[in-house]
């Protein structure tokens, strides 16, 4: 009980650590550090999609034979499908934009890039719920070590959206409470999410292939339609591309290691 605990609320620590930011930095982050944090938080989480969810979920299906690759595919483009139509009717704001996604709303601004980051957090609750259930109904593709990986990763490309959130909120105006409790409680929807996966577990075994692919299909559009894009506006976008290379390797590192 107590891993399964550890490996929900990583993740969360991790956002919570890196909103603290707001607490010794003066100044919003610089862009050339701003962009390697989107860098490293995109390759971690495209690792994590392959390693943890999509080569995993083609394993649990090997039954199929050469159609193993159904449940993957079809979770992969459901859990795109989910985001596409969760950035239409949920208003948000991402950083470095003037004009706000989705249904028009009297939000502050603050508020809209809290739930920006929010939207994407979800999946990353349930990708780790996902392979939690599997572990806790024994499935033999999952291992508590690949789980702790999985977390561990989600943990640590947190950090940078943490920091991320509650600083532009801190240069906005906002108190360095305030900016850190924002930060910090955009990422509680993690283990929120993963906890009613784990509550689900004995429901879901049968579909579990296609909600890890899933969750990596819901993680994969937050890094082209969101991360991506942030990273790779204006200079410094070459750094961006190294951070990613460095996040993919210490997230393949992890999981291949521990898992």
């Amino acid at each position: 009980m107590v891993e399964i605990f550890l490996c929900l609320i990583l993740p969360f620590i991790g956002t919570a650590a890196g909103s603290a930011c707001a607490f010794f930095l003066k100044n919003e982050l610089k862009a050339f550090v701003q962009k390697s944090f989107l860098g490293f938080a995109s390759g971690v989480m495209v690792a994590a999609s392959v390693w943890s969810l999509l080569i995993p979920a083609m394993d649990m299906s090997e039954g199929m034979g050469k159609l193993a690759f159904i449940p993957a595919a079809l979770g992969f483009i459901l859990g795109i499908l989910f985001l596409l139509v969760m950035d239409m009717v949920v208003p948000h704001l991402h950083l470095g934009a003037e004009k706000c996604e989705g249904p028009q709303c009297g939000f502050k601004r603050s508020t809209m890039l809290v739930l920006a980051v929010t939207l994407h957090n979800i999946p990353e609750g349930m990708s780790a719920g996902a392979v939690l259930a599997g572990l806790i109904t024994n499935n033999e593709t999952v291992t508590f070590a690949g789980a702790l990986a999985l977390s561990v990763g989600i943990a640590l490309q947190n950090f940078p959206e943490g920091a991320i959130i509650s600083m532009p909120l801190r240069g906005e105006g906002e108190s360095r409470t305030k900016a850190f409790f924002m930060g910090a409680m955009s990422g509680i929807v993690e283990p929120i999410a993963g906890a009613v996966t784990i509550l689900m577990a004995s429901a879901i075994t049968p579909i579990l292939p296609y909600l890890l692919s899933f969750a990596a299909g819901a993680m994969i559009y937050v890094v082209i339609e969101e991360l991506i894009p942030e990273a790779s506006a204006g200079e410094h976008s070459n750094v961006a591309t190294i951070a990613f290379a460095v996040g993919f390797a210490v997230m393949m590192i992890l999981d291949v290691a521990l898992g």
